[in-house]
This record gives C-alpha cells, structure tokens and sequence, in this order.
C-alpha cells in the first residue's frame, strides 16, 4: 500500500485509514492476519516535506533533526519516517490488524528533479534511514524493520 490511504495521520497514535477505502482495505487486513504475512508499504518522507515544507522540516524528514519534533502520548518522534509508519500501525490497530508486522517495501529520496532534491539530500536520507531500520519505532521499539531502498538514483 502507499501511505495516502491513511487518512488521519496526525498524531501517530491516532492513525486512521480513510473511512472510503475501508471496504477494500479490511479483507485484505483480515487476511493478512489470518495468514501471518506482514504488510507491504511505502513510505515517502520526501514527499510530506515537498508538499508541505512549512510544516515538515528538513531536518525532520532526512532524520537529522537534533531534537523530538514530535510529542504523542509519552512517544517521541525525531524524525518523519517514524511518525508516518507509527500512523500506520495505529491505522491497523483500527482495523483489526494490530498484530501484523509491517515490511517497507519502498523507501527512498529522490536526487534530482523537483523541490529539496539533491545528491546530498538523496545520500543523506538514505544513509540515516539504513542506519535507523535496526531500532524500530516509538511504538515498536527495538523491532527492526525490513526495509528496501527504491530508487536510488534518478539523474
């Protein structure tokens, strides 16, 4: 899945697929738990910063950002990528599938071509997102998540 069908994903603990989608989105959900098979989805940080720079930091959104940006019930988010699979996992909390594990089948930054892409954006987001799949999320701390790199390079 992609992210947009997550229609409420602001704070993390409240994520909420879109009411519109649910018909499609929970058999699918009910299946992959009756099947112990994890959840594919991709998830974009680049795209929540070009699209709303004002609000998404930089720093927030390449994981360097020095400090918790984000407060939500006791959880602390330094960086996007974690709120926005957090929201994810309270989404399937919703929707009966709070047991399913969660693989990133597609995450990446882009190098050229459009706001906020460069070489040193592309390699600083990926390098800090290798070295931060190994610890897990607020909300699933210490579990490591599988992750793979899309497009690497788009010059």
């Amino acid at each position: 899945i992609d992210t947009t069908l997550i229609g409420k994903s602001f704070p993390p603990t409240e994520g909420a697929f879109r009411g519109d989608i649910r018909a499609f989105i929970d058999p699918i959900i009910g299946h992959l738990v009756w099947a112990k098979t994890p959840l594919l989805a991709n998830i974009y940080p680049y795209f929540s910063h070009k699209d709303n720079p004002g609000s998404v930091s930089l720093q927030y959104a390449l994981f360097t950002s020095p400090n918790v940006v984000v407060w939500d019930k006791g959880l602390g988010y330094q960086n996007l990528f974690d709120a926005i699979l957090d929201a994810l996992y309270s989404s399937l909390e919703g929707a009966w599938g709070g047991s399913l594990d969660v693989v990133v089948s597609e995450s990446g930054w882009p190098s050229a071509g459009g706001f906020a892409t460069s070489d040193e954006n592309a390699r600083t987001y990926l390098s800090n997102l290798i070295r931060h799949v190994k610890k897990g999320t607020p909300k699933r701390p210490n579990k490591p998540i599988e992750t793979y790199i899309f497009a690497m390079f788009n010059h």
